[in-house]
């Protein structure tokens, strides 16, 4: 069993000064709205509803907090005793990339995820999410170098690669990391930005994924699990 399994909701943030006072570590997953970030969320933790999927794609605009380890720690979110139990933090943030979001909306929207990103201590690194057969569309490549002066680790997730054959996948996933490996530090060093295919729908780089997930977290993993991650099915726990 993946220690992601363990995710529990945590809490629901919109401004800023309501992010937790926790001082473990935290990744963040961000991508378009139709991208598949929630499926992708969903199927890491082997739950069916963790993460919530808006029928009206764009409209989901808070920080959503799933801990790791401390049991029942939603409940207790006030009780030191209990929060000091989390080992981590996956941290949802708001879809981006339709127009219909109201103009206000999307100027909190962008101020609250372009600090929490840019600013956030406790953040060691950035799961984006982008579909295998769009990749780096105009806000995605905000969304990148918003992070980029952090010098922390990006990992791509290249969803719904099922879309694709065999040869278009392996150009979408070579593209990937063609554009990562243009991103240089100021001694002109590749920032350390990795890229997977990924198909929430088809459980494929489950493994891949979890097994970076949890490195960029500090997390440590049962290696007799691996090889198991796509052979369990999802469970309804944690929503």
């Amino acid at each position: 069993m993946s220690l992601l399994w363990q995710a529990r909701f945590f809490t629901t943030v919109n401004h800023l000064r309501d992010l937790p006072r926790t001082k473990v570590p935290e990744i963040a997953f961000a991508g378009r709205s139709n991208a598949g970030k929630s499926s992708a969320i969903n199927v890491l933790c082997n739950q069916k509803k963790l993460a919530f999927a808006s029928k009206t794609p764009g409209r989901t605009q808070h920080i959503n907090y799933f801990s790791i380890g401390g049991a029942h720690v939603g409940q207790h979110r006030k009780d030191a005793a209990r929060t000091e139990e989390i080992r981590a933090m996956l941290v949802d943030l708001p879809g981006y990339g339709y127009a219909e979001v109201p103009g206000a909306a999307k100027s909190h929207w962008n101020e609250l995820l372009g600090t929490y990103i840019q600013s956030r201590e406790q953040l060691t690194a950035l799961v984006l999410i982008m579909d295998a057969r769009r990749p780096f569309t105009e806000l995605d490549v905000q969304m990148l170098e918003w992070f980029v002066p952090t010098g922390k680790p990006v990992h791509c997730l290249l969803t719904k690669a099922d879309k694709l054959g065999r040869n278009d996948a392996t150009n979408a996933l070579r593209l990937a990391r063609t554009v990562l490996s243009s991103y240089v530090d100021e001694l002109g060093q590749p920032f350390p930005f990795t890229a997977q295919l990924f198909s929430a729908m088809k459980r494929s780089g489950l493994e891949e994924a979890n097994e970076r997930i949890l490195e960029l977290l500090g997390l440590t993993d049962d290696p007799s699990n691996a090889g198991k991650l796509s052979e369990v099915p999802p469970n309804d726990a944690g929503s």
